[in-house]
């Protein structure tokens, strides 16, 4: 039986992807990648602010009270306070950003994490920069300086992001319920007399997983991508519509969809009405059980 290709995509299919915080793959798609909001910046930084210098407080105080039972003079004394400010102030905080890739406590709070600007994990040089001006931003001036800096730039940066190419990613989202459709409207009076065959494993799941993602690729790459999986999808369909070919795929998916439902639906009846014959014992076998 000779099949006819698809129609070719109509232009007109509507597509939208934010400009705004973005990152676009080798591939042409656009990562939504959400920025840690103002309030949720400065929640995280009061917690780090709280066990950072409050440690370093516990540290001074601990050996101001023990220094005469030491044996520890003034300027020793001052000493280890400069010490212990820089140890709690930067290496402390360097250390545990570079450990946990991003994390602190307060991020850990807040759901954030510290990455690059393209996205990926922050290194040593990023953690220390950040640490580095942090002393600065947040502990000498109590975080205006901080504040100041993220409500003027663009996803709530201070100062040490600005510096080491940074910003607070905000990984606790909602989780997301994949939406369920049906055959597209235009094509529902197609869908009643079609014949669509089982598609491989490998091809559905590439149809399935163009359809989760066509919302969030360019244009040019969703037109090119439903072509060519419309074009091989189109050999096991029959009479193949005139049609967008992403509402195509769409008709298809469905269908198969709801008629693979229906057979698993029908043959759980099947089983339920052989149970009590399945799980029976033949006519006069004594039951041992």
């Amino acid at each position: 039986m000779a099949r006819s290709a698809p129609a070719p995509v109509a232009r007109d299919v509507e597509t939208h992807v934010e400009d705004t915080q973005e990152l676009v793959t080798g591939e042409a798609v656009a990562l939504d990648l959400r920025s840690a909001s103002f309030v949720l910046r400065a929640a995280g930084a009061i917690i780090d602010f709280i066990v950072y210098f409050g440690s370093y407080i516990g540290i001074v105080l601990l050996i101001s009270a023990f220094a005469g039972q030491l044996g520890i003079d003034d300027a020793l004394l001052r000493a280890i306070a400069v010490t212990g400010l820089v140890l709690c102030l930067v290496v402390i905080p360097t250390a545990v950003e570079t450990i946990t890739q991003g994390k602190s406590l307060g991020k850990l709070a807040i759901g954030a994490r510290i990455v690059r600007d393209d996205g990926g994990s922050i290194g040593f040089r990023h953690a220390f920069i950040r640490a580095l001006t942090g002393v600065v931003e947040i502990f000498m001036t109590f975080g205006g300086l901080a504040a100041i800096v993220a409500l003027l730039g663009g996803r709530a940066k201070r100062l040490g992001d600005l510096v080491a190419g940074t910003y607070s990613q905000n990984e606790r989202v909602s989780k997301a319920v994949p939406p369920v459709f049906g055959v597209p409207v235009p094509l529902l009076e197609w869908s009643q007399t079609a014949d669509v065959a089982k598609l491989p494993d490998a091809l559905a799941r590439r149809v399935s997983q163009f359809l989760g993602q066509a919302g969030a690729l360019t244009p040019s790459t969703r037109e090119r991508l439903s072509r060519q999986l419309a074009d091989e999808v189109s050999v096991f369909v029959s009479p193949v519509p005139r049609a967008n070919a992403e509402l195509f795929l769409a008709a298809v998916s469905a269908l198969r969809r709801d008629r693979e439902l229906a057979g698993l639906r029908l043959e759980q009846a099947g089983l339920e009405r052989l149970a009590p014959v399945l799980s029976g014992y033949p006519r006069g076998f004594p039951d041992r059980g």
